[in-house]
């Protein structure tokens, strides 16, 4: 997911989506534990993923509290 995707999203769907990425990225790695895994690359992406999408969501929490200390 591009990060320009994530920052037209609202508050509520970027931490749906980021739950969903880290459930993923839980199965990924029972699958990797067990030998199930057979694209490696996956972890990496969901990975670069959630850290987007926890930047993207930090930097919206941070607009919106000095929006609120402006006023």
């Amino acid at each position: 997911m591009k990060a320009a995707e994530i920052r037209d999203m609202s508050v509520a769907k970027i931490e749906e989506e980021l739950y969903d990425a880290r459930h993923e990225m839980l199965n990924l790695r029972f699958q990797t534990i067990t030998g199930q895994l057979t694209d490696t690359t996956r972890i990496r992406l969901v990975r670069r993923d959630i850290a987007r999408m926890e930047t993207i969501l930090r930097e919206k929490q941070l607009a919106e509290s000095a929006e609120e200390r402006e006023e």
